[in-house]
């Protein structure tokens, strides 16, 4: 049992001495180090190493209900403590009660620790850090064309996860990140056009070379140059694997335990229901190997695996943690996530949409007039009514080819009706914890002039 394995045991025996009936506590260990360059000249450098406990205490009260509370801190002395504990069971007393929110029952632990391959134990020098900000750069820069630079960045984090219940569970889990990305402009005056690329993994051996995304970053943004404004049209919309994402983003958000307990979502009513085409299955993977959102266990003990969220375009289950299957009066799937200042709460893992059939080229060669979609942006996406509306930018489609970069316009559907018009294409690939491949969605609302 490690050193901080211990101070959690401690804090939960502390709580139950001042009349805790129940209590787990997580503490976080992390390190970052990040660096920044930008027109060849290095402009920051960060390192920070930091560590936070946070206690989360039930406490019962004479007419049997209970009550619970969430306290933090980044002091670990035993006389600090003893005074979080204190502080945690007073306020719990006070809560409103909740008899949906308790501790995970021992059945529902793990037997096994799935070993997922998350920790790189090399870690990078702030030079080597330094060095791929210059190639990144440099290499965008070079591209005749590119006109200025936002800047390249690199960085690398570790972190620690510990988790105790008063009930009997204590594990912990390591994993570590490495990034590089750059951000640079074509054009000039007000004809500019910024465009970017990155590159992120858990380990350092699956990052892109810092030249490629370079590269990739200056092709990107002058691909951008000299927009064209659209008149409004209903056509079919070719998502880039940047943007398709958000469609299972929007699934995840909708089907979270915490909307269908409280009516706010417009997939309650859902459940064993057809809301995508046959052709769609999407997977939450908490196991996949060296995956951004990969866990072992989640943050409230529970056995996760792998599941099925849709099946051949049928929804199959909600997100839930042990507060949210109570209410629903349904168990656990395994899905709680958990900050240091805040209860547990349901939450996506390495969700994906699985690839189709189609190469990205065949899935637009019959679009005779369509949008290309690589950017949106605004907050107009409702997730009780699914009404759809984004501000966007891409490339018009003609005759099956991409044809010019447009800009100003927005896209509007409904989300029941943009799920089932969803057609994958063959291009999957695991760049973000939720993935998507290339995605075409027959007849949307494209707003021009």
């Amino acid at each position: 049992m490690s050193k901080n394995q211990n101070i959690l045991n401690q804090l939960l025996e502390i709580a139950k001495t001042y009349g805790a009936c129940g209590a787990d506590a997580v503490f976080f260990e992390t390190t970052n180090i990040s660096i920044s360059q930008r027109l060849g000249k290095p402009e920051g450098i960060e390192r920070s190493e930091n560590s936070a406990i946070g206690l989360r205490v039930f406490s019962e009260r004479n007419n049997g209900e209970i009550g619970q509370a969430n306290v933090s801190a980044t002091d670990i002395k035993e006389g600090a403590l003893l005074e979080l504990a204190q502080r945690a069971v007073a306020m719990a007393k006070l809560a409103p009660a909740d008899s949906d929110n308790v501790l995970a029952a021992a059945g529902l632990f793990p037997s096994t620790i799935p070993e997922l391959d998350l920790l790189d134990e090399t870690e990078p020098t702030p030079a080597w850090l330094l060095e791929q900000c210059g190639h990144a750069e440099d290499t965008a820069r070079s591209v005749t064309g590119i006109t200025n630079s936002e800047g390249a960045d690199a960085s690398y984090s570790r972190s620690r996860i510990h988790l105790a219940t008063s009930n009997g569970f204590l594990q912990s889990y390591d994993s570590s990140y490495f990034s590089i990305s750059v951000s640079v402009l074509a054009g000039e005056g007000t004809g500019m056009e910024r465009d970017y690329d990155f590159t992120s993994a858990r380990h350092r051996s699956d990052l892109k070379s810092a030249n490629e995304i370079g590269l990739s970053a200056a092709n990107r943004a002058l691909g951008r140059l000299n927009p064209r404004k659209v008149s409004s049209c209903q056509v079919p919309v070719v998502f880039d694997p940047r943007v398709s994402k958000s469609m299972v983003s929007i699934l995840t958000g909708a089907i979270s335990g915490n909307s269908i307990a409280r009516g706010a979502s417009f997939l309650k009513d859902s459940m064993g229901k057809q809301i995508f085409s046959d052709k769609i299955t999407i997977i939450d993977n908490p196991h996949l190997l060296r995956g951004f959102a990969s866990k072992p266990f989640d943050m409230e003990g529970v056995a996760n695996k792998k599941m099925s969220l849709v099946e051949n375009g049928v929804l199959q289950t909600w997100l839930l943690d042990i507060r949210t299957a109570n209410k629903l009066k349904l168990q656990t799937t395994g899905h709680a996530s958990r900050g240091i200042s805040a209860p547990p709460s349901p939450s996506s893992t390495n969700s994906y949409m699985e690839a189709g059939k189609l190469t990205p080229k065949e899935l637009m060669a019959d679009i005779k007039s369509g949008l290309y979609l690589t950017e949106t942006f605004g907050m107009g996406i409702n997730i009780i009514t699914g009404d759809y509306s984004q501000g966007a930018a891409g490339f018009w489609i003609e005759n099956g080819e991409i044809a010019y970069p447009v800009s100003e316009i927005t896209i509007a559907g409904n989300l029941k009706d943009m799920f089932m018009g969803i057609t994958p294409a063959s291009d999957l690939a695991f760049r973000y914890s939720t993935n998507a491949p290339t995605l075409r969605v027959e007849n949307m609302t494209v707003a021009g002039v």
